[in-house]
């Protein structure tokens, strides 16, 4: 079994077809199907079935096929760290976050790294939830990630900070010369709710607070992104709390910003799977406090 074998496997799955693939990966198609031929052989049986119009996995296939993205990714990834870890042109870091920590904190650290290291470029993978980043770099799709700390994780965890979850009010609102606001001050209000936003033990943060706060948040309207939430509090639709630098950074001055009582913050941190050496190591050093 060869790294190439899997490769093309995952290709002909990728096309659905034999003769697509082979043209993808510049092959004839009876060395393609010779190789894929030669990986069943090694696996002891049948990974795709070859139908009149297509393929599709066999039970075999489909234990095979996670196990196959991975170690393909994974090589990948090797050579990206190597070539990075050189400064060689072309070389590229994949970076996996959250969309909040995407469009508030990540564009200066970006920025000082396109300074620092002109030669390796930076690919953002960006999740709507710390879950499905947490499973995405499990899965080996980036070779770090930038979020909120992770709880269980058997890999390298380095602290990347803070971010403060603030309240957000137009600013006609009756808080918005206010610098803070206590949780039970908001039991009449109307909420914007993000599918982004934090949860714990998978509820989410907002209803746990609000519960001790004894109410429970008066839901007028719910959006998938953060940045998409803000811009509704900014035009009176509900009230919404979001990380602090994104509102800040990426939404504008149209809106007000005030601290909850006591406040609220969520640590964030960079975590791989894999030590973090070369290219990882200097974008993880970014994050340590001057």
């Amino acid at each position: 079994m060869s790294l190439r074998q899997m490769e093309y496997f995952l290709a002909v799955l990728e096309e659905s077809s034999f003769t697509r693939a082979a043209e993808v990966l510049h092959v004839t198609q009876p060395a393609l199907s010779h190789q894929v031929k030669a990986l069943e052989r090694s696996v002891g049986g049948e990974l795709l079935e070859r139908l009149p119009r297509g393929v599709r996995l066999t039970p075999m296939g489909r234990a095979f096929l996670p196990h196959a993205q991975l170690a393909v990714r994974s090589a990948r990834q090797a050579e990206r760290a190597a070539r990075a870890a050189a400064g060689a042109v072309g070389g590229e870091l994949h970076v996996a976050t959250v969309h909040a920590v995407a469009v508030g904190m990540l564009p200066a650290v970006a920025a000082r790294w396109r300074a620092l290291h002109p030669g390796v470029a930076l690919v953002l993978r960006e999740y709507g939830s710390t879950e499905a980043l947490e499973e995405q770099l499990e899965r080996g799709v980036a070779d770090l990630a930038v979020g909120p700390e992770p709880k269980e994780w058997t890999g390298p965890v380095l602290p990347a900070g803070r971010e403060e979850l603030v309240l957000v009010v137009p600013f006609d609102d009756p808080l918005s010369g206010r610098g803070s606001v206590r949780l039970a001050e908001l039991a009449d209000r109307d909420w914007i709710r993000c599918a982004m936003e934090p949860s714990v033990q998978g509820e989410p943060v907002i209803d746990r607070a609000c519960g001790t706060a004894g109410f429970t948040p008066r839901t007028v309207m719910r959006t998938e992104h953060t940045s998409t939430a803000v811009r509704m509090a900014a035009a009176g639709v509900g009230i919404v709390v979001a990380p602090a630098h994104m509102v800040r950074g990426a939404v504008g001055e149209d809106c007000a910003l005030l601290s909850l009582d006591p406040p609220w913050h969520r640590p964030l941190a960079v975590f791989s799977r894999v030590a973090l050496t070369g290219a990882a190591e200097a974008f993880a050093a970014l994050f340590l406090p001057e």
